[in-house]
């Protein structure tokens, strides 16, 4: 019988605790507060692949600018089906896949009003990343993102690239991809084709 109240005390002095950190007037606890937070925690840790965000989540927001000087936040292309691409010209992988980013997807969408795709290189200076397009043959927009500051929206900031991420046109995540495999590949190809028909 004293384990019973030992544990049931013990059990009580953990919720409330909870509830303190969670944001829960002080002496109370709201079970949904202490669900919200655990939710909130979980939220913020990656997969195995280092991806913070989920498929289902509205796609973090993010102002790029392209090799070209033009300015574009993702908010703008709502409507719009997109595909994110993270690279560097130091990642082989990248440079593997990104000639079949430009073959089997802009080349084929390029010209679709409902499309958009960008490149978005992690941390190199301009020279660099149009170097690195000039080099892969890619004639997709690149952008810029210094300290990989848009990458850790997206994953963890130390975790590695390509990675692919595929947007509907309500802003949602609908897709992810990590490193270059030729049948994950050819499903997004697939599904960017699907969602554009």
């Amino acid at each position: 019988m004293k384990n019973i109240y030992l544990n049931a005390f013990a059990m009580f002095f953990l919720a409330i605790s909870i509830g303190a950190c969670s944001g829960a007037k002080k002496g109370t606890v709201n079970a949904e507060n202490v669900t919200d937070s655990v939710s909130n925690e979980l939220s913020t840790q990656a997969d195995s692949t280092g991806y913070i965000v989920r498929v289902g989540d509205v796609a973090p927001d993010f102002k790029v600018v392209l090799t070209d000087g033009q300015t574009v936040s993702l908010s703008s292309l709502r409507g719009k089906v997109v595909m994110l691409q993270f690279t560097a010209s130091w990642c082989g992988v990248c440079r593997k896949e990104m000639p079949f980013i430009e073959k089997d997807i802009w080349q084929k969408h390029k010209d679709n009003k409902d499309f958009a795709l960008i490149g978005i290189d992690r941390d190199e200076p301009l020279e660099t990343v149009l170097s690195f397009a000039k080099a892969t043959g890619v004639t997709y927009p690149m952008g810029l993102d210094p300290n990989a500051d848009i990458f850790a929206k997206y994953a963890l900031r130390d975790s590695g690239i390509t990675r692919n991420v595929l947007i509907d046109r309500e802003g949602k995540i609908v897709k992810m991809t990590r490193l270059y495999n030729e049948e994950e590949f050819a499903s997004l190809v697939k599904q960017i084709n699907e969602m554009l028909t």
